[in-house]
């Protein structure tokens, strides 16, 4: 990859800035940002990383729901290579999947979280993601929580597989595959984005850290999610089993890889104009059912920055990461920006910070404009 233009050389010393505040306070441990404007990489900058795995630009980072990116690409690619559209029903293709009432279930329904079934059912644990027939059989099986298309509530590990299986009896291939085939190589960044990372690379990764020591919560009988499915853990995030395992609902890759795939998705390179339009329009809007804040969602992706209000009108989309990772490009100003970190917080201050300061440096308010933030 080329390195960065000196189009933006401030906006590169500002964020570079940032980090390594952020890394000398002990705030982080290591960070990643790219930040590309109109197909250029104005910004590359890293800091911090652990003993023996220092960060660099070309270190992969294992970063939780923030790869949803690239399920909802490999969604739009298929639906451009014609195999199927927004509104084909999901048992077109995967006929066991209308048990319980789910036969209505769409694309766009899996899409906008709306299929009806956000949880994995309880017989479903960690260590089953890697085990892709027991997951799509249970899923299968389950009972929706609602008839699809009427609610929306956030598909947290069960989004990868509704997207994965479709993808795999439409094409007969595995997610991993489609992203190396689609996407990854004809960008030219093979080795940046994983849907389950080769044994070979598994050195090159960085090592995950919880932010502080998780208290132990109470049980909820009233939670849509499984603990391990609300709370990241840096656990989880370093498990060799995961990180292998085809598990298309979070993803492993470097800030610069996944920022140069959505800057081919704003340019025209992946998708053209028209189906841009289509798959950043509002799709859904609503409470969401497992969370309970207000959705505004794309075809595949929350509408809104960090921060902005959410009555605001929005030409940005993209996915955070549990433990504060954050991926997301801007229609309105050509803007593709990606941060990955290794030390997972309850909060998005950092995601948060940066985003507003390369928000700031490339689209300044008007005077009087109050940016506020209240996300």
């Amino acid at each position: 990859m080329a390195e960065p233009v000196t189009m933006m050389p401030s906006l590169q010393q500002q964020v570079q800035s940032v980090l390594d505040e952020l890394v000398d306070t002990g705030a982080e441990t290591g960070l990643q940002v790219a930040v590309y404007h109109h197909g250029a990489l104005v910004v590359d900058a890293v800091a911090g990383g652990q003993t023996g795995r220092r960060m660099t630009p070309e270190t992969p980072v294992f970063s939780f729901s923030a790869g949803k990116v690239m399920t909802s690409l490999i969604a739009h690619l298929l639906v451009r290579t014609g195999v199927v559209g927004y509104e084909t029903p999901v048992v077109d293709l995967w006929p066991e999947f209308g048990a319980h009432g789910k036969e209505t279930a769409t694309l766009r329904h899996v899409l906008t979280h709306s299929a009806g079934v956000p949880a994995m059912p309880r017989d479903i644990g960690p260590a089953d993601l890697a085990d892709w027939s027991r997951v799509c059989s249970a899923l299968a099986d389950a009972e929706p929580r609602w008839r699809p298309g009427t609610e929306t509530g956030y598909l947290s590990f069960t989004f990868g597989f509704l997207v994965g299986e479709v993808a795999r009896r439409a094409t007969g291939k595995p997610m991993r595959q489609l992203l190396h085939e689609w996407v990854t190589v004809p960008l030219g960044i093979d080795g940046d984005l994983f849907f389950g990372v080769p044994r070979t690379d598994l050195a090159r990764l960085a090592r995950l850290e919880d932010a502080a020591p998780r208290p132990v919560a109470p049980p909820d009988g009233d939670a849509v999610l499984a603990p391990w499915e609300r709370q990241p853990t840096a656990a989880m995030g370093n498990s060799h089993e995961i990180l292998q395992a085809d598990i298309p609902s979070v993803g492993t890759f470097t800030a610069r890889g996944i920022a140069a795939m959505n800057a081919a998705v704003l340019d025209g390179r992946l998708i053209d104009s028209h189906q841009l339009k289509e798959v950043t329009a509002v799709a859904f809007e609503g409470t969401d059912q497992v969370f309970g804040n207000h959705a505004r969602l794309a075809l595949g992706y929350p509408l809104g920055r960090i921060g902005t209000r959410p009555e605001e009108a929005s030409t940005t989309f993209g996915w955070v990461g549990g433990g504060g990772s954050y991926v997301y490009a801007d229609t309105a100003t050509g803007t593709s920006f990606a941060m990955t970190k290794t030390r997972l917080t309850p909060h998005f201050n950092t995601a948060q910070r940066l985003a507003d300061l390369t928000t700031a440096e490339i689209n300044p308010p008007a005077p009087g404009h109050n940016s506020r933030a209240s996300w």
